[in-house]
C-alpha cells in the first residue's frame, strides 16, 4: 500500500489491484462489482515496467471506497 494508492483513495474514491494481464477492463468492473457488492463508475489499467498490470478502479459516489479498504483490511 503505497501513499499514492492512501491518497486516490482519499480524494478520487478510487481503489488500486494487481490483475492479471489478460483480463480487460470489462472483466475487471464485473469481477470487482460482483466480489464486492458496489457499482462501479470507470476502470483504468496501466502496465509496469515490471511487467504487472494494475487496475485503477473508481467507484460510484453511493460507494466508499475507504470503507471497502477497510472491509478489505488495507486501512
Amino acid at each position: 500500500m503505497t501513499e499514492k494508492a492512501v491518497n486516490l483513495i482519499e480524494s478520487e474514491n478510487k481503489l488500486t489491484f494487481i490483475v492479471n494481464l489478460k483480463a480487460n477492463k470489462y472483466k475487471i468492473k464485473k469481477a470487482v462489482e460482483e466480489l464486492y457488492d458496489v457499482k462501479v463508475d470507470k476502470v483504468n489499467l496501466l502496465i509496469t515496467t515490471k511487467s504487472l498490470k494494475k487496475a485503477f478502479v473508481k467507484l460510484k459516489p453511493e460507494n466508499k471506497a475507504s470503507d471497502l479498504a477497510i472491509k478489505l483490511g488495507i486501512f
